[in-house]
């Protein structure tokens, strides 16, 4: 029987081996997505709605004193010196530009594929802007722990910092100094007469795993507890430190950022420098320990999402956006964990 020469329907343009190349795919239903990061700053500042205006103000009051009263003189006499002269200023948070994340799905290829990507692609540009956020207010936080005293060292002192006895890179960083350095950062925030309650740190993976994962001496009743309640090997989990929550984040900038674009960033957070914007030289920033009045979020238009079909375009346009403004509030309320230089 002659050989015959038959028409193949799975092949690329009727050639090679791959007879099935153009077949479907057996779908499984599952789209394998980018995992949504986690986003840990929202709770842990201050937030501010507005509903229209560019900005916020935050007035900031110093500190009264306190004296013997001498009998027989006039407390109102300012000869006396007994009446205080509370000092006052502010702090302003200004609106950035709208933030958006957008996405177009041509009507033809959304016909072609045999999967919905609309929910997924909504999903992800919804999460890169909670991204942006979370890693804005980190370095907003960062900002506050090097910010100047806004009316005086005793009322409102100066942003802190501790840094590594030895350790120049994270890699070099041992359980033993992290817990010096959160204990300093402790210290600081006490003498800035800072609350107790609600102090929290954020740190890389790699050093948070360090204060968990540890045989230092300083750290080994937390080794041989398999459950205890401030952390679990199991689990591998640490709370606290030094009365601080310990929190981990991949968002903590790593490098410096001074120089990078910041068009639309209208709140200059590191200023003597070229930068504007949330930028900063982050080179040796390995985390941050803070209270949530060191920084704050105005915000005037909440994350939201729109959709829109173009005829003229032939399919669909995903816009995710939002208008908030990060700044500092309390510089006083906030320590830089630092490598060693």
């Amino acid at each position: 029987m002659a050989d015959t020469n038959p028409s193949r329907l799975g092949l690329v343009n009727a050639t090679g081996t791959g007879v099935d190349a153009l077949f479907l795919k057996k779908f499984a239903g599952e789209v394998l997505s980018a995992f949504e990061e986690k986003n840990i700053m929202k709770s842990m500042h201050t937030v501010r709605t507005i509903q229209n205006g560019k900005s916020a103000q935050f007035p900031v009051t110093g500190k009264a004193t306190a004296a013997y009263h001498v009998v027989g003189d006039d407390i109102a006499d300012t000869a006396n010196s007994y009446l205080n002269n509370i000092k006052h200023n502010e702090r302003v948070i200004t609106i950035d530009e709208l933030l958006i994340s957008p996405v177009f799905i041509a009507n033809l290829d959304e016909a072609k594929n045999h999967y919905d990507v609309r929910s997924i692609y909504s999903t992800e540009i919804g999460n890169a802007l909670a991204n942006t956020f979370d890693k804005n207010i980190i370095r907003t936080v960062v900002a506050a722990s090097r910010a100047a005293a806004l009316i005086d060292a005793t009322s409102t002192p100066a942003g802190g910092s501790a840094t590594c006895a030895t350790a120049t890179t994270e890699s070099a960083v041992t359980g033993d100094e992290l817990v010096d350095l959160l204990f300093a950062a402790a210290q600081k925030l006490d003498e800035n007469d800072v609350p107790e309650d609600n102090r929290n740190c954020v740190l890389r993976p790699a050093a948070y795993y360090k204060l968990l994962n540890s045989t230092d001496n300083k750290l080994n009743q937390l080794s041989r507890d398999y459950n205890n309640p401030n952390g679990s090997i199991a689990s591998g989990t640490i709370v606290e430190v030094a009365g601080i929550r310990i929190h981990k984040t991949n968002h903590i900038p790593s490098t410096d950022e001074s120089g990078a674009d910041t068009v639309g960033e209208n709140n200059d957070l590191f200023s003597g420098g070229t930068n504007t914007g949330y930028g900063g030289d982050f080179a040796k920033t390995l985390g941050a320990v803070f209270h949530p009045a060191a920084a704050g979020t105005v915000k005037l238009m909440d994350l939201g999402l729109e959709s829109e079909y173009q005829i003229q375009r032939q399919g669909h346009l995903f816009v995710a956006k939002y208008a908030m403004g990060h700044g500092i509030l309390r510089g006083s309320n906030a320590v830089e964990l630092l490598l060693k230089s």
